[in-house]
């Protein structure tokens, strides 16, 4: 071997682990977050500052390291070829060199690195910013009328939106790190939750008009603070001829700061007089959007109108931040019954606002009715009229009873519902096949009284 020869296989053996460091740049550098590269800049971490200019400017840094790259293993492979032809046939000393070098470049440039670069991307980073600086400052025309050129013959505007299309995709890669322990459980529930907010509507989480508190505008001051003491809510509406009919809403703080003064305990003054303007919106409205709201009017209850004008019921900013972060409660919530218990002989207390899908999931039968959403509102809807304490109703394959008392107001209210796998039910039956369609939806009332139940 002479001279030339040795100074050749000494430059491929130089230039693969080059190649390979690269690589490991390349995939630190793809692997840093801005979000912790600002805490090593306030920790005052050398090198953190130049990163930081970096990865202001990740993808030409990128494209860089990839023409680095691919220079390398192109010069390799072409001086290997060189070394080989003077030892090997023309056509044999190509092959092999082209062979010797795949191998090369997959293992040693190609995977082994990246793994390091993305195991040890910020140790990487930093040692590497200050000539990866002057790599950039010195390379720059180069990679640039390459990237000018690069698109000339690229059709399309290129992949604007970045790697992440579609929410899918950013779903599937929360899924990924909570399986590889990078994000807690509890973590990918919440995110998953925030991507939800944007296809719930405020009908689901609202406070239905039912179990609305609320106060009439003649009433006093005095009487509104009794209320909002014994209720536990700090903010009620004040209406005028109905329930439909929302003028405002009255605030305890107002109502406290208005009797604490008065000497007549507040009982000269109404509660049309303390009451605040009310804030409206559609109860189809999107949860994102109905958050935006409240946090730019600073508004924490929003009443909600149904597609009739009628007032359906009410959100507040609890209610929403529940959606992300689960129940919040203080010390002055009362436990509430679980939505679902197990009971003996596989049957099930349920929550008479349990989501129909959720109750369907309890017995594996697909429970779909476009016109209710809930159990309450599905063994209604069999029923024909307000169910009443101890209602039955067989729909779907399930029998229903309905249980639940009077409220504060004396009005008979149905707060749980007991379901039962319905024995005689066909397997193919479900709900939203009614008799004239063939279907079996059979009732029975066991009660006494009105059906309305008021």
């Amino acid at each position: 071997m002479d001279v030339d020869s040795i100074v050749l296989v000494v430059c491929v053996i130089a230039l693969i682990p080059l190649g390979g460091v690269f690589t490991a740049l390349d995939a630190a550098i793809m692997s840093i977050s801005p979000a912790r590269l600002d805490e090593l800049v306030k920790e005052e971490r050398p090198g953190a500052a130049r990163l930081r200019r970096v990865v202001a400017v990740r993808p030409r840094y990128i494209n860089l390291l990839v023409l680095l790259r691919i220079v390398c293993e192109l010069a390799a492979t072409v001086m290997l070829a060189a070394v080989l032809i003077d030892a090997l046939p023309q056509v044999w000393a190509l092959v092999t060199a082209a062979a010797v070098m795949v191998v090369l470049s997959y293992v040693v440039i190609g995977v082994g690195p990246r793994t390091l670069g993305r195991q040890h991307a910020y140790a990487i980073a930093l040692a590497s910013s200050l000539p990866l600086q002057w790599l950039g400052t010195l390379l720059h025309p180069v990679s640039r009328l390459l990237i000018v050129l690069g698109n000339a013959i690229t059709p399309g505007g290129g992949f604007r939106q970045g790697p992440f299309a579609t929410e899918i995709e950013l779903r599937e890669l929360v899924d990924m790190a909570q399986e590889r322990g990078v994000v807690a459980d509890e973590e990918r529930r919440m995110i998953q939750s925030v991507f939800d907010l944007g296809d719930t509507p405020a009908r689901e989480v609202m406070v239905p008009r039912t179990e609305m508190v609320w106060i009439e505008q003649f009433k006093s001051a005095g009487q509104a603070t009794s209320l909002a003491v014994r209720s536990g809510h700090s903010r009620i509406p004040v209406i005028g001829d109905s329930a439909d009919d929302v003028l405002g809403v009255v605030y305890l703080k107002d109502l406290v700061t208005r009797t604490y003064y008065s000497v007549d305990g507040g009982r000269s003054i109404t509660v049309g007089e303390l009451m605040r303007p009310a804030v409206f919106a559609p109860d189809s409205k999107r949860l994102d959007g109905l958050l935006d709201d409240m946090q730019r009017t600073r508004n924490h209850m929003t009443l909600l109108v149904d597609e009739y004008g009628g007032i359906s019921g009410l959100v507040t900013i609890e209610d929403v931040l529940e959606e992300i972060v689960g129940e919040i409660a203080d010390e002055y919530d009362q436990a509430e019954t679980p939505p679902v218990t197990e009971l003996d002989d596989g049957r099930f207390r349920v929550s008479a606002r349990l989501p129909l899908d959720d109750l369907g999931e309890l017995f594996d039968i697909d429970l779909d009715d476009p016109e209710v959403d809930t159990a309450g509102g599905l063994l209604a809807h069999a029923l024909g009229r307000v169910p009443l304490p101890g209602s039955t109703v067989r729909t779907g394959g399930l029998v229903l009873t309905a249980e639940g008392g009077a409220d504060p107001r004396g009005r008979i209210r149905i707060s749980t519902v007991l379901a039962a796998r319905d024995p005689d039910a066909h397997p193919a039956e479900h709900v939203g096949r009614d008799n004239e369609n063939g279907g079996d939806c059979r009732t029975e009332d066991t009660t006494e009284g009105p059906g309305d139940g008021r």
